[in-house]
């Protein structure tokens, strides 16, 4: 992407993402985006002497189905992220996957990947990008000199990240910690000890990353519990069942659960409150009705969708979608790229 830094890759030159679609987003109040960097990477700059191997922390929390993503890329340095909440869509030297919550992403810098497909789901995801002078896989790892790793784990690090061709991992607990205490970092004005306390827990993920190698665990294996399950298995349903009512009550009942434990698991698998989901899910079966039936008068597609007026419809589609029911269906017919 133009402005990035270059890189390059045997005969080929690439430029590093600047993630200006995040970057854009984030300016409209799409999404909430933390983050310090440098260069071409979008947030708070950081000061050229604190830290110069950290060319990106932070964070972003999309509360909601997102109209942008970030597409094939590179970066400058070795990317390191965790997924908080919700589900996320990720694509790594052409291999797609998943993501869900606790899952950790492993990308080396001559490795193109993708999140979104093509847009971002809603999802609360942390990262980290360290410059570790390497551009291509036969290059000598430099590592910082704030690294307080021994030398036989500094090499073990630089082993198994070098020759690691898997690149999404369950987290350990641990692991999770310290993205979140990157993160409130991050979030914090400037202070004299800033510096120190993101040196702390780089080293602190990088050393749970180590173990985590180390360990060699299986492929991820969704150990949900049962209450966990019965609350996805209703999340995938319920867009086939828009037009019941649905106060939090009714569906924390649904899964056998009370209110608080039901949200707590809805907003850990989607990042959005109950509410929030059910109103994403009938704005979108809307929208694939307002333009699959041209015909269908509005009052009738709200009622379809589970709204219980026509204003009030118009109302909720307006603050999601920035337009009038009628002035999107209008738009959406001559406009092949609207959803469907």
């Amino acid at each position: 992407m133009a402005g990035g830094a270059i890189l390059r890759a045997g005969g080929t030159i690439y430029h590093a993402d600047t993630c200006r679609s995040l970057r854009v987003a984030a300016a409209r109040g799409e999404v909430r985006l933390t983050a310090l960097a440098r260069g071409s990477y979008p947030g708070r700059h950081l000061s050229p002497h604190v830290l110069p191997e950290v060319r990106s922390v932070g964070f972003w929390n999309a509360a909601h189905h997102q109209s942008w993503g970030l597409n094939w890329h590179r970066n400058e340095g070795v990317e390191l992220t965790y997924l908080a909440r919700g589900t996320l869509n990720f694509a790594v030297d052409q291999n797609t996957h998943m993501l869900h919550k606790g899952d950790v992403t492993i990308c080396r810098p001559w490795q193109p990947h993708r999140v979104g497909a093509p847009h971002i789901t809603a999802s609360r995801l942390y990262w980290l990008i360290l410059d570790v002078g390497v551009r291509r896989p036969e290059q000598a790892w430099r590592w910082p000199d704030w690294l307080v790793c021994t030398p036989a784990d500094r090499q073990e690090l630089t082993r198994l990240l070098s020759e690691n061709n898997r690149s999404v991992w369950p987290a350990a607990p641990e692991i999770e910690t310290y993205f979140q205490r990157l993160g409130e970092v991050v979030e914090q004005s400037p202070g004299p000890h800033m510096a120190t306390r993101l040196a702390l827990h780089v080293n602190e993920l990088l050393v749970a990353v180590l173990e985590m190698l180390q360990r060699r665990q299986a492929a991820p294996v969704r150990a949900y519990g049962e209450a966990q399950r019965r609350v996805e298995l209703f999340l995938h349903e319920l867009p086939a069942r828009l037009q019941e009512d649905w106060p939090l009550q009714a569906m924390a009942g649904h899964c056998r659960l009370g209110r608080s434990q039901f949200a707590r698991y809805c907003q850990e698998l989607t990042n959005m409150t109950p509410r929030q989901y059910l109103q994403t899910c009938r704005i979108t079966a809307a929208q694939r009705m307002l333009r699959g039936y041209p015909e269908r008068p509005i009052t009738q597609v709200a009622l379809d969708c589970g709204f219980s007026s026509s204003q009030y419809f118009a109302a909720v589609f307006h603050q999601r979608v920035g337009q009038s029911p009628r002035t999107w269906r209008k738009a959406a017919s001559n406009d092949p790229s609207r959803p469907k």
